[in-house]
């Protein structure tokens, strides 16, 4: 940090003289501070004892932390003071508050944050999962860290002699497992995702005590956008999502067509970026939690969530988005897990590095996967059910990967067997067009096909088209008329068969999917709210 930048953080921070072991914040305590250097230096460490690592050491000018600071997460590594000096100590809502007056040097800090946690999560630090692959509780728990973006590491038990040694000296079972170590000092046993994230300070309660103005379902690009708008604009904000935020975007290594990006940005830098920016406005964002059904009463809008509570709101934003679809073919189902993925992050890439692997899909999101992974696999093979790349996928994307020389594009072609021992080996293919059907050499498959909805939770309470996605203005003008009656209007641009529900994304029937459009459907849908806001009575509490 430069002195200019220094000199503003001391109008909210104290300086503290430090000594040599002095520890400026524990492994698994909440980030309460944000720390820079001012003389002296400062060790990161992971582990205690003999076990202790040293991660980085900091000196004058550095500051300290990773993004669990700012998003108020538990901190995965201890700071312990190597040569005695001075310490600049912030309070992280203090911090906050100064960065939202102090943009320049809130993007200075945030993009460090973004650029340490990428490197621990791609380092295999944090805490640690034991299990077996075979177990889909452990594949449940590295799924819900990886999309979290959260520093962890995995000792598989059918191949890790060192994780059955410290089970042994844990006394625990093989059979007991999965189970995750918290900094040496505490164990869970096969923890839910909700018990996972309160440990390491993921937000999981939800405000059930008042009518809030907004609340937004899935925070994927569309549903945080939402939240961003809607928070600036001074209305109550309640943003749930069942895993993770950054919905299908977050999973992407690499998004180059979005607006103000020209060298690119990841799928997990716009996520968080957007928490940042939502949260700063007073948003609150809660993961995980899962809407379980959708009903409305005297016009107030009341979401049920699986843990059985219930959040009412007078507008609810549905942004829960679509999943891809499961490939059908033999063996699919037995190698779940051990080596077919449906998203492309460094965890993935971390577990076949250096094999060959193979990706199907035709769209962007095919495309940026195949690009992502070729970075690290000897051969990428892109496998296409269609004849020609342009029908789904971006110029830009189909030119690199023509120009690629690890990447391996097969047309007409599609799965129809997954084979292996223990995990994926290869795959029978077959060409569409002749029924030629071939063996390719594959340690790993990277599934990008179809779209399934995620309404399943909203099925009775509105209407969804034959696929599942939810029609909204127009297309459900005549769907339940006597409910616009009162209001003495037709549905909204983006608003469902029912008053006050808006869809947006790529859960909307007809919706463009991509990333630009469900940002701009964000930012529509609180506009429309605010029309709707008007016509209720005013109970929403601020």
């Amino acid at each position: 940090m430069s002195d200019d930048q220094i000199a503003i953080l001391r109008s909210c921070g104290q300086v503290r003289p430090v000594r040599e072991g002095e520890q400026l914040f524990r492994a698994g305590d909440p980030s309460e501070e944000f720390f820079v250097v001012l003389s002296g230096t400062v060790a990161v460490v992971e582990g205690h004892g003999d076990r202790e690592q040293v991660v980085h050491v900091h000196d004058a000018h550095s500051f300290l932390g990773e993004l669990g600071v700012l998003e108020g997460q538990a901190a995965f590594f201890s700071a312990v003071v190597r040569t005695p000096g001075e310490v600049l100590a912030v309070g992280s809502a203090a911090l906050r508050d100064l960065l939202s007056r102090e943009p320049a040097l809130g993007d200075v800090i945030l993009r460090a944050y973004l650029l340490r946690r990428t490197m621990l999560a791609g380092a295999g630090t944090g805490f640690r999962i034991i299990g077996s692959a075979f177990s889909p509780d452990t594949r449940r728990l590295l799924a819900f860290a990886a999309r979290n973006r959260l520093p962890h590491r995995w000792a598989d038990l059918e191949k890790d002699t060192e994780a059955e040694a410290l089970l042994r000296r844990l006394g625990i079972a093989p059979q007991d497992t999965p189970i995750v170590v918290w900094h040496d000092y505490r164990v869970l046993r096969n923890p839910s995702n909700i018990e996972l994230a309160q440990v390491i300070g993921l937000r999981t309660e939800t405000v059930t005590r008042a009518v809030c103005d907004l609340m937004v379902v899935g925070a994927g690009p569309g549903g945080l956008a939402a939240a961003v708008y809607g928070a600036s604009e001074g209305l109550s904000t309640v943003v749930l999502d069942a895993v993770a935020t950054g919905g299908q975007a977050g999973t992407s290594s690499r998004i180059e067509n979005y607006l103000g990006f020209p060298a690119g940005i990841s799928g997990m830098e716009l996520a968080e970026r957007a928490v940042v920016q939502a949260t700063r406005f007073g948003a609150r964002i809660t993961v995980p939690a899962e809407a379980a059904g959708l009903a409305q009463s005297e016009g107030t809008n009341l979401v049920r969530l699986a843990d059985g509570s219930t959040v009412c709101a007078n507008n609810v934003v549905v942004a829960t988005g679509a999943r891809y679809r499961r490939l059908t073919a033999l063996g699919v189902e037995r190698f779940e897990g051990l080596g077919i993925h449906y998203a492309a992050t460094l965890w993935e890439a971390r577990t076949c590095r250096l094999d060959t692997v193979a990706v199907v899909g035709g769209g962007n999101s095919a495309g940026q996967a195949a690009l992502f992974m070729a970075q690290q696999s000897p051969a990428v093979h892109l496998l296409v059910r269609g004849g020609d790349l342009g029908h789904n996928m971006s110029r830009y994307l189909i030119d690199r990967i023509e120009r690629h020389p690890r990447i391996h594009v097969h047309l007409h072609t599609e799965v129809r067997e997954v084979t292996g021992e223990d995990r994926v080996e290869s795959l029978v293919i077959e060409d569409n067009r002749t029924r030629e059907q071939a063996l390719l050499a594959a340690r790993a498959l990277f599934v990008f096909i179809g779209a399934r909805p995620a309404t399943s939770w909203l099925a009775g309470a509105v209407t969804l088209d034959r696929n599942g996605f939810i029609p909204t203005g127009q297309d459900v003008a005549q769907v339940a008329a006597d409910l616009w009656k009162p209001l003495g209007r037709a549905p909204l641009a983006l608003e469902t068969d029912l008053p006050g529900v808006f869809a947006i994304g790529d859960v909307r029937s007809g919706s463009v999917k991509r990333v630009a459009s469900a940002v701009g459907e964000g930012a529509m849908a609180v506009r429309l709210a605010h029309e709707h806001l008007g016509e209720v009575r005013p109970t929403a509490v601020r």
